[in-house]
């Protein structure tokens, strides 16, 4: 059992529990702290039970008894169709309230998870039957299936897993490229905050 501190990861989806530990390692790598902090496979939870009165704050309590002190909590979950500058800090702020001696970031994809692989397109060439000059569409993250965009860009015979699909892409897009997403770029930043603070001097 590792003796470093934990940014534990809660999402919504399937593929994210994997995919989005292993992305929040490779930012951590990128700002070379990875032998500073442990991440492990996020914790899945409904989306819709996240948003309802009382949803986030009994997963945040949950999940802190398992992370412990010092430890960190990351939510990432599909903005959909709500306005993420609207919701994000409104579950920000009750996820804080119920665990206030932990430092806990919420951020909300735009529109959905998929949408960084749209912004980073082009550093996914060739890859999980993307074709060989794939272009990134204008305004990736105003596409309400993002999925979808990736899936009728394989070649024939695929179509998008995001069981298998997502971890994968997510181990290989360019992260400066994806940060020309509003919603990735915040991600980055709050992995690098979480992660900068678990791991500064006393």
């Amino acid at each position: 059992m590792s003796d470093l501190p934990i940014v534990a990861c809660v999402v919504e989806g399937d593929g994210e529990e994997t995919a989005v530990p292993l992305l929040v390692r490779r930012i951590i790598d990128d700002v070379q702290l990875a032998s500073r902090v442990a991440t492990r496979l996020a914790r899945r939870v409904n989306r819709s039970k996240l948003v309802q009165s009382g949803g986030i704050e009994v997963t945040v309590e949950a999940v802190a008894r398992e992370v412990g002190r010092p430890g960190a909590i990351l939510i990432l979950i599909d903005a959909d169709d709500d306005c993420p500058a609207t919701l994000g800090p409104r579950l920000q702020q009750r996820a804080r309230a119920a665990r206030e001696d932990l430092p806990i970031s919420v951020v909300l994809a735009n529109k959905e998870y998929e949408a960084w692989f749209l912004a980073a397109a082009r550093s996914l060439r060739g890859e999980r039957g993307l074709p060989a000059d794939l272009e990134p569409p204008d305004h990736p993250e105003r596409i309400r299936d993002a999925k979808g965009w990736l899936g009728k860009r394989m070649a024939a015979g695929r179509k998008y897993s995001e069981r298998l699909d997502q971890p994968a892409l997510s181990a290989r897009f360019d992260l400066r490229q994806a940060r020309g997403a509003d919603s990735f770029d915040k991600f980055y930043r709050e992995v690098v905050a979480l992660v900068t603070g678990l791991t500064a001097e006393p």
